[in-house]
């Protein structure tokens, strides 16, 4: 005799699409009805590709019809997706089928931007999105190192690449394209044409959620994007010291110009935690970033403070919310992708991002600068 402890059960073999977690784990089952043979099953999952749902409610059909069941019927609840808008000059987007877009920048080199995008992606991951990462970051591409890749070789489909998958999410990075060690003296141009590619001309599937660890500053790579994609929202980088908050504040002026939404600040290397007390130290200093949100009509993500298993970790390529999902900063980059996640709701629920045209101008040396007209807080 079926029981819902006998579906629920058979159940947990349905792995959800490009994870190694079943719906039942990720908590997407919410109801199971029985009558004698006949069973029903609703799931509700988190991505609104059609793909996706058609290969769970496969899965359903075949696990529950070999507990038994002569007949199944599922009904799959997925969000809508959104209508996206283009924030961009141009007006295109080259990946229409990624969702949602987050640019991950900083002000300056050196404040853990890479390190932040990786857990961050890994975080969202594993609460249930399909999650992709570029590392748009031409000439430090670390992700590899940090997602525990290094030397391994995308496989070549035609005259496409697949992104290599790790610890759940879908990465492509110049790293993985070039021989180790190789370094790259490339002119703006090219790095603009390496962006396009590296988003055009790789297999993505139909993902939640891209984000794209982007080069420090605020130039050629930052605007590439902007005319490449509409960019969802956009978070910042940086470390409670002034100098750092200097730079922060460029980029966050950045966003505006380019009419990207400003989903937040993360504030790294904020505090240190000591390893033998598990006791806190501002050595750095904390809660600096505070002033510079609220002056951007942000929010500051999360505080992530220095923590040696942090830096263990991305060399050892094992993210610490993988390694370490119940440390303090493993729970705070939690944290940070769910305030994320909500900012990205918000704005697709608000109509998406501003299908305002930016009008280059010309700025220092003849070189193009985007011109501001509305400030878009997160």
């Amino acid at each position: 005799m079926l029981t819902k402890e006998i579906v629920l059960d058979a159940l947990k073999n349905v792995k959800y699409p490009g994870f190694e977690k079943d719906i039942v784990t990720f908590g997407f089952v919410k109801d199971i009805d029985i009558n004698e043979t006949n069973v029903f099953v609703e799931v509700e999952i988190t991505a609104a590709s059609e793909e996706i749902a058609t290969e769970v409610k496969a899965g359903v059909v075949k696990a529950v019809m070999n507990a038994g069941a002569s007949r199944v019927d599922v009904a799959i609840k997925q969000p809508k997706a959104p209508v996206q808008k283009s924030n961009s000059q141009s007006g295109k987007n080259i990946v229409p089928h990624i969702r949602n877009f987050v640019m991950v920048s900083s002000g300056k080199g050196g404040v853990g931007k890479s390190t932040t995008t990786t857990n961050l992606a890994v975080a969202l991951a594993s609460q249930g999105k399909k999650v992709g990462l570029l590392d748009a970051d031409i000439y430090g591409p670390n992700i590899p190192r940090m997602l525990g890749v290094v030397g391994k070789s995308p496989e070549i489909v035609g005259q496409k690449v697949k992104p290599i998958l790790a610890h759940g999410v879908e990465m492509m990075s110049m790293g993985s394209l070039m021989e180790e060690g190789q370094s790259l003296i490339w002119r703006g141009s090219m790095i603009m044409k390496a962006i396009e590619q590296l988003l055009r001309d790789i297999l993505w599937s139909d993902l939640d959620v891209l984000f794209i660890d982007m080069p420090p500053g605020t130039g050629d790579a930052q605007l590439t994007l902007a005319q490449s994609v509409p960019v969802t929202t956009g978070v910042c980088v940086t470390t409670p010291q002034q100098v750092a908050l200097d730079d922060t504040a460029r980029s966050l002026d950045m966003f505006q110009k380019l009419h990207i939404p400003i989903a937040g600040i993360v504030e790294n290397m904020s505090g240190f935690i000591c390893p033998d007390t598990n006791k806190e130290y501002d050595i750095f200093g904390k809660g600096t970033t505070k002033p510079l949100a609220q002056k951007f009509n942000t929010q500051v993500m999360g505080e992530i403070p220095i923590e040696p298993a942090v830096r263990e970790c991305g060399d050892a390529g094992k993210p610490i919310v993988v390694a370490y999902p119940t440390s303090e900063t493993a729970k705070r980059y939690q944290a940070a992708a769910r305030k994320l996640w909500e900012e990205i709701e918000k704005v697709n629920e608000e109509g998406g991002v501003s299908n305002e045209a930016i009008q280059p101008t010309v700025g220092i040396n003849g070189a193009p600068s985007a011109c501001s007209t509305t400030s878009h807080g997160g």
